[in-house]
């Protein structure tokens, strides 16, 4: 396995802290494995037999998907006068699992970890009940170094290539790489998060007024193919009502932003919204999504389509998430640098292109880099090594050695 060495250190950070750990993320992007890591960590210290896990997906923990069943499993194996460490695993599972969840967190001696693969863990009752009271880690796919070291090193440029074409999901990394296996596999987490997630969270939706309607299956894949083919460009929701309705299927402007945000909710997209640089304020309008994996947006996406540009500027947005930065897209007068992160005190511009080769490319991703006049880092980020440089300030990197952080 490999550590997840930021993930981890999260979680051995917040540990015996009075707060309950909420591990989130898409589907298969590592969650399960994780806490089995930390479990590992935690036997290590001596703590072994002080851990309690329940798995939601295994079927011999079905009756354990009621709450008051929950909570009296979970009660019955708390051990006294010491901590013991409760694990719940796609706990979103659980109809009214956030009461368990409270009653356990006001017992002493209880730390809880739980995860889920739905952003509702964070919103209605939960939020209600833990107000101040958890810490969410969200959790990605492998990043460029996580699948390098997985493949034991080598080329760098070869290794980003498969990278970039079979995406960031661990089981990938491990599997020999056909075509047709990554398509496939790809397809089922596809279809168990629209279909499968979708419909669990309809069942919860009159219970839970934060949840958005969606009813059309084929709707909200049409919307997830057509996000998917402007990563990198403004959302217009008017645009894909457009788009849907020239099809020959009328469509709400209501409608597809519910649908969008499902997405957003199952952690297939995330949102990148405008900055302003000069005023420093957020722009509520034409904000982006990029998705979670390069390797599904390649499946989602016509092979006409598809465009290396997009697909590289989304990968450095998702690092740029991992390293810990809030990340927006910066507005510099009439121009847009891809991204503004900040993190902390610390800021960091970035651009993004395939190639600086062309001198028009070159003088167009320059441009709002040198519009912007304070001392923070101007980095354009590219996969030719032609350019590599600092000019006047502005660093051209290569990509693959910035995500293998040389």
């Amino acid at each position: 396995m490999i550590a997840r060495k930021d993930y981890l250190e999260k979680l051995v950070a917040w540990k015996d802290e009075r707060v309950i750990k909420v591990v989130t993320g898409i589907r298969r992007c590592g969650k399960s494995t994780l806490l089995d890591l930390y479990k590992e960590y935690l036997k290590g210290e001596g703590a072994g037999g002080q851990i309690v896990s329940v798995n939601f997906e295994e079927l011999e923990n079905e009756r354990l998907l009621d709450y008051r069943e929950l909570y009296a499993h979970l009660k019955e194996r708390l051990h006294k006068g010491k901590t013991t460490y409760i694990f719940l695993d796609e706990v979103q599972k659980v109809d009214g699992f956030e009461k368990a969840v409270d009653s356990l967190y006001v017992k002493e001696n209880v730390d809880i970890y739980i995860t889920g693969s739905n952003s509702r863990l964070l919103s209605g009752e939960l939020a209600t009940l833990l107000s101040g009271r958890y810490v969410e880690i969200g959790m990605l796919p492998f990043s460029f170094a996580e699948f390098y070291e997985s493949q034991g090193g080598g080329d760098a440029d070869r290794l980003f290539a498969e990278y970039m074409a079979s995406g960031s999901f661990p089981y990938i990394a491990t599997m020999d790489r056909t075509k047709e296996k990554v398509d496939m596999y790809l397809e089922g987490i596809y279809n168990t998060v629209i279909v499968k997630d979708i419909e669990e969270r309809q069942s919860r939706r009159e219970r839970d007024p934060d949840e958005r309607r969606v009813t059309d299956i084929s709707l909200l894949k049409n919307i997830s193919g057509f996000l998917a083919g402007c990563v990198g460009s403004p959302v217009s929701v008017k645009r894909i009502a457009d788009y849907i309705t020239s099809s020959g299927r009328k469509v709400s402007q209501n409608t597809i932003d519910d649908y969008i945000e499902a997405l957003v909710r199952a952690y297939v997209f995330y949102r990148a919204e405008r900055y302003d640089v000069e005023g420093k304020q957020l722009l509520k309008q034409s904000g982006k999504l990029y998705i979670v994996d390069p390797g599904l947006r390649r499946y989602l996406l016509p092979k006409r389509e598809y465009d290396l540009g997009y697909t590289l500027e989304n990968v450095v947005y998702l690092e740029l998430l991992r390293r810990g930065n809030a990340v927006n897209v910066g507005k510099v007068g009439q121009t847009e640098v891809d991204f503004v992160a900040r993190k902390g005190d610390a800021v960091g511009y970035y651009q993004v292109t395939a190639s600086l080769a062309d001198k028009n490319t070159f003088e167009r991703e320059m441009a709002p880099l040198k519009k912007i006049f304070d001392n923070y880092p101007k980095r354009i980020l590219t996969l030719d090594r032609f350019t590599l440089g600092n000019y006047d300030g502005i660093e051209v990197v290569n990509a693959v050695d910035w995500l293998l952080d040389k």
